[in-house]
C-alpha cells in the first residue's frame, strides 16, 4: 500500500522536491514582455520607451537618475505615462534628441552637437546638472547668458515683435511685400528726441513700433539684429533699412526710424 506521501483520497500528490537536471526560474529572471502600468514598483529594471516615435531601452535607475528631474518623476511611484499598443512607456517629446539626454544619464558625456535642441530638450526634463552645462557652451552662452540678457532690459521687446508681425500682415493683403516702421531709441534723451516725430507719423496715421529705452551696453544696431533674428526664427523672410527722412523731422531719421521689409512671396 502506498505511504500517505504518494496519495491521499485516490489522488496523487506531486513531490514538492526538484527533479534532477532542471532549475526553477526566480521571477527576477522572467522575460519582461510587456510593461506593468499598475505600478512603477513592480516594473522590471529594464524599461522599454516610445518617445515621439523613436524606441529606446534603457533601465529605470537611469532614468531616475536625478530625482529632481522630470524624468525621474515620469518613472517614481505612480505610473504618470500612457503605453503605446506594444505596452512601451510613451513620451510625446521628440525622438531624435532623447538619445543625447539618455547618453548623458548613462556616461555624464555631455552633447556637442545639436546643442539648441538638446538644451530644451533638457529644460524640458529639468535635468539641472546637464542644463548648466549646456549654458557653458559658446552655443547657449552667447544665446542665453547675453543676448536673452539684454533682451530682457528692452522694455516690451517680445510684445513688439508680435506687434510687428500683426502689422505687416495686416498690410500684405493682395501685396508681395509689406513694410513696418520701427522706432529704436537706446536713451531717454533719443525717445524725447523722437516724440514730435512720432507725433507726426501719427497724424499721418502710419503705425510705429517704438522699441526702448533701455540700460545695458548694446547698441541701435545689436537691437535691430536681434529684431531680425527673433522675426525670421518665427518664419518670416525680412529685412531692414533706414527709413527715408520726411519733411517736418529735426534730426536726421535715419539714426532713429528704420523700415522692416517683410516679402511674402
Amino acid at each position: 500500500m502506498a505511504g500517505p506521501e504518494h496519495r491521499a483520497a485516490g489522488f496523487p500528490i506531486l513531490l514538492s522536491r526538484h527533479l534532477p537536471g532542471k532549475m526553477s526560474i526566480s521571477p527576477e529572471h522572467k522575460p519582461l514582455g510587456k510593461q506593468v502600468t499598475g505600478s512603477l514598483h513592480t516594473l522590471s529594471p529594464i524599461v522599454e520607451l516610445n518617445v515621439g516615435g523613436e524606441m529606446y531601452t534603457t533601465t529605470l535607475s537611469t532614468l531616475k537618475k536625478h530625482p529632481g528631474s522630470k524624468l525621474a518623476e515620469m518613472f517614481t511611484g505612480q505610473p504618470k505615462l500612457r503605453t503605446d499598443s506594444e505596452g512601451r512607456f510613451f513620451i510625446d517629446r521628440p525622438g531624435t534628441y532623447f538619445k543625447y539626454i539618455l547618453e548623458y544619464l548613462r556616461s555624464n558625456q555631455v552633447p556637442t552637437q545639436c546643442i539648441q535642441d538638446v538644451y530644451k530638450e533638457a529644460l524640458f526634463y529639468n535635468i539641472e546638472p546637464l542644463i548648466k552645462q549646456l549654458e557653458d557652451s559658446p552655443q547657449i552662452f552667447g544665446e542665453v547668458v547675453a543676448r536673452k540678457q539684454f533682451l530682457a532690459h528692452v522694455p516690451s521687446y517680445s510684445e513688439n515683435i508680435e506687434l510687428m508681425i500683426r502689422i505687416a500682415r495686416a498690410e500684405a493683403v493682395a501685396s508681395r511685400r509689406s513694410s513696418v516702421i520701427v522706432c529704436v531709441v537706446r536713451t531717454e534723451e533719443d525717445a524725447a528726441k523722437c516724440q514730435d516725430a512720432l507725433n507726426s507719423l501719427d497724424m499721418d496715421k502710419k503705425s510705429v513700433v517704438k522699441f526702448g529705452p533701455w540700460k545695458a551696453a548694446p547698441s541701435i544696431f545689436d537691437l535691430l539684429d536681434c529684431i531680425q533674428m527673433d522675426v525670421e526664427a518665427k518664419g518670416y523672410k525680412i529685412s531692414f533699412q533706414p527709413h527715408a527722412a520726411e519733411k517736418g523731422f529735426r534730426f536726421k531719421s535715419q539714426d532713429y526710424f528704420y523700415k522692416f521689409l517683410f516679402t511674402w512671396w
